[in-house]
């Protein structure tokens, strides 16, 4: 069980986070979402330590996950895999290296630092790479592939950590729709596999075609949660003041305005 309490997070005079408590329950499908600036990947980020929260705490399994630190805290991102809009790839090096990265934290320093991996950790990646239909592209630099080929080879990679949570910030904001909804399926397929998502979206239609539950945020705070049937255009009114279509267009031109030209899918 990963239960965040009381989660808040202020940036001088700005609360971007603002008194989150959620559970999530094991092999859960979450979809975080909310208007530009509404606090979704700071809460992600949260959740894995890359920002430290003001107030509150994320427990995972009984573990005050925000007392980590040092080897426990790399233990916890390992087991708490983060996935990102920008695919966090190493362009030049090749797509099969890039996947092995995920091992790094599992390896002795020596053999880390050295890229020394063992037989039966290139076979992990093959056959990570294969269930994403990537195995022909094992050889080719990373730079070479569409966005959303980059994307499932990130998957991959988190795959990799044989982690228990997945963390995807927005990750097919930058993606045309075709890719977008193979990197979904991708996402619901390790989801299927026991492992508990949060995914951060714009979209309300993937919210709600692939996500258990919905999360919505407004300012910080957690305006609705519960069960995607229930996000109906009056209850998006209600807690936005828009009509579904005006919140899908401004969220679509927030993401489309952060994300950087080399991202955009072909």
């Amino acid at each position: 069980m990963l239960e965040i309490e009381g989660l808040t997070r202020r940036f001088g005079a700005k609360t971007a986070v603002d008194g989150v408590t959620l559970s999530i329950a094991p092999g859960q499908m979450v979809g975080v979402i909310g208007r530009s600036g509404a606090g979704k990947s700071t809460l992600l980020r949260m959740v894995n330590r890359l920002t430290e929260p003001s107030a509150g705490r994320v427990l995972f399994e009984g573990a005050d996950v925000t007392a980590l630190r040092g080897q426990a805290l790399r233990d916890w991102r390992m087991r708490c895999a983060m996935i990102f809009q920008q695919f966090n790839l190493v362009q030049r090096m090749d797509v099969l290296t890039n996947v092995l990265v995920g091992r790094l934290n599992r390896r002795p320093l020596v053999s880390s630092l050295l890229r020394m991996f063992t037989a039966g950790e290139r076979a992990m990646a093959l056959a990570a790479l294969d269930r994403f239909d990537l195995a022909e592209a094992a050889l080719q630099r990373a730079d070479t592939l569409s966005g959303g080929q980059q994307q499932r080879v990130a998957i991959a990679r988190a795959l990799l950590q044989e982690p228990r949570i997945i963390l995807a910030d927005e990750p097919i904001a930058s993606l045309d729709p075709r890719n977008a909804r193979t990197v979904m399926d991708a996402l619901r397929g390790v989801n299927r596999d026991g492992i508990t998502v949060l995914v951060n979206l714009h979209d309300l239609t993937t919210a709600r075609d692939y996500c258990d539950r919905i999360v919505a945020l407004n300012a910080g705070r957690v305006v609705f949660d519960g069960p995607p049937a229930a996000l109906t255009a009056h209850r998006i009114r209600e807690v936005y003041g828009v009509t579904e279509e005006e919140f899908a267009e401004e969220a679509a031109a927030a993401v489309g305005a952060a994300a950087p030209r080399h991202a955009v899918a072909a």
